[in-house]
């Protein structure tokens, strides 16, 4: 392998490796911590209060999104194909509904910044004051 080739490898593998998922929450959210276990059912619709007893509303990115691909595997250890065909069967037989889908992470971050009843999930670098961070994957 040639030298710039090495060195185009090591860059790419380290700006994978700096890439952060973390699980957000207002500011305003009393909550101040997610367990992995507890993110997966709200986002798996199994849970719709958070521990504080305030309303759990989760926040999903585009399915062609690699954070969603991320996320879902690091959260819930359950691959996209996965996830789609366990919101096909809830949403046909009227027992639940996938997470809203929003474009951009800034979307979300928006969002969840503006009402503590929103969880969603970002890069950490995407982070601001307006939201917390309650859990890093």
């Amino acid at each position: 392998m040639k030298p710039m080739h090495v060195i185009a490898c090591l860059v790419f593998a380290a700006a994978s490796l700096g890439a952060q998922t973390v699980v957000i929450v207002s500011a305003k959210n009393p909550i101040s911590k997610l367990t992995k276990e507890q993110a997966a059912q709200i986002f798996l619709g199994q849970a719709r209060t958070f521990i504080t007893g305030g309303a759990a509303e989760p926040l999903d990115l585009p399915e062609s999104s690699d954070l969603r691909k991320d996320f879902y595997l690091k959260a819930l250890n359950k691959p996209p194909a996965q996830m789609k065909a366990y919101w096909s069967k809830l949403e046909f037989s009227g027992t639940g509904r996938a997470p809203k889908a929003l474009p951009t992470a800034a979307d979300i971050v928006k969002l969840v910044g503006e009402n503590p009843r929103y969880v969603g999930y970002v890069d950490a670098a995407s982070v601001n004051t307006s939201v917390k961070v309650v859990l890093t994957l």
